[in-house]
């Protein structure tokens, strides 16, 4: 009976993950922080590569910097805690030196377990810091400026920032948007792509629901409108070069 209510548990706190903007004066110690953070390190990792890491932004100037860079001044000085989460390479590079070979590092498959990696491990901490109280927001934002945020953190080569994330203890309450049914993401034997459009409809009538009546930034939207807005232009295109300038050339 206790494994059927801890699975229940664990059920409810992932489906009602909200993202959190607006935190409590309140620190998080750090010895919590630590214990998130080795929570999320037993994430699956493709052959054991480990290839993440994590930058815990503490200086003011270094947070208030990342905070103008990534467009996000408001939500990243309300929170106590500033993660960058990085993919990093370059911790394997000394594990190669140690042994006398030299590392291919540069491969569109090393490319992605290294961004695989590294979003497995942020969201299991995600799931640890939730089930603690806490709320969180991932910051895709630091990918608007990565060659000077990587510069205000000091990252190497073979190493990027993926995106960063606050933590804090909420001062807001959100209310959980609603997914795609799981109609629209579960297929059997075959890709079936001839349910979106009755599907789709649907969704936008529920999203659109949901839009209206939440608790802030009401708005007139859908999801179809939402993402053919957000799909219609080429973003980041410097992305390419920067990573190239972290010697990852996609090969």
């Amino acid at each position: 009976m206790n494994l059927d209510k801890n699975l229940t548990n664990t059920l409810e706190l992932l489906k009602s993950h909200t993202s959190i903007r607006k935190y409590k004066n309140e620190d998080v110690p750090i010895d919590m922080l630590k214990e998130l953070l080795t929570s999320a390190q037993h994430a699956a990792s493709s052959n054991f590569v480990q290839a993440y890491s994590v930058i815990h932004v503490t200086d003011l100037k270094k947070k208030a910097a990342i905070a103008t860079l990534s467009k996000n001044e408001p939500q990243i000085h309300s929170a106590p805690i500033l993660l960058l989460f990085c993919a990093d390479m370059k911790r394997l590079e000394y594990a190669c030196q140690k042994h006398g070979t030299s590392m291919q590092y540069d491969t569109v498959e090393n490319f992605i377990v290294s961004v695989v990696d590294t979003a497995l491990f942020a969201q299991n901490f995600v799931v640890a810091a939730e089930s603690r109280g806490l709320g969180i927001c991932f910051i895709g934002g630091v990918r608007n400026n990565p060659e000077e945020i990587s510069k205000v953190v000091d990252l190497p080569d073979k190493t990027f920032p993926l995106f960063g994330m606050t933590v804090g203890v909420p001062d807001e309450i959100q209310l959980v948007k609603p997914r795609l049914p799981v109609e629209a993401i579960l297929h059997e034997n075959r890709y079936q792509e001839d349910k979106y459009p009755a599907l789709l409809e649907e969704y936008d009538v529920e999203l659109a629901h949901y839009y209206k009546n939440r608790l802030s930034n009401n708005k007139d939207a859908n999801w179809t409108n939402t993402m053919s807005s957000f799909l219609v232009e080429k973003r980041r295109g410097y992305m390419k070069s920067f990573l190239a300038s972290k010697g990852v050339h996609l090969e």
